[in-house]
């Protein structure tokens, strides 16, 4: 999954256990411009130094995995909890059209060196 919005708030990485940390950020998501979102992502691991490249205001493409987990409480009661888990940041809008343009141009240099003026296809 993927969404678009505004870096609003960034936290320092979280050392949980040895060998987990996590780090958290929030983005506004405005679809409603009267009701804006507020949305409050985790990066784990390796992927939490790349918040280190932008700055609360920054507008982010945000790639992500939906995560749910049920816990059991002592009672015996069931709770639920989800987690939006990034696994890529980048800027918005960034690389779109260079990446574009160079599979467009990968495209061209295949065709073109495979292709002659003595091919003679019956289709």
């Amino acid at each position: 999954m993927e969404i678009q919005g505004k870096l609003v708030e960034k936290y320092e990485t979280t050392q949980i256990s040895d060998s987990f940390r996590k780090r958290e950020f929030v983005i506004e998501f405005i679809e409603n411009p009267q009701y804006p979102e507020y949305l409050k992502f985790d990066l784990i691991q390796d992927k939490c130094e790349q918040l280190d490249n932008f700055q609360p205001g920054d507008s982010l493409k945000v790639e992500f995995n939906l995560k749910g987990r049920k816990w059991t409480d002592p009672s015996g009661n069931d709770k639920y909890f989800n987690t939006l888990q990034a696994w890529r940041l980048s800027e918005a809008g960034a690389n779109r059209t260079e990446a574009t343009s160079n599979t467009n141009k990968e495209t061209k240099e295949w065709i073109g060196d495979s292709f002659s003026e003595d091919d003679n296809l019956p289709f």
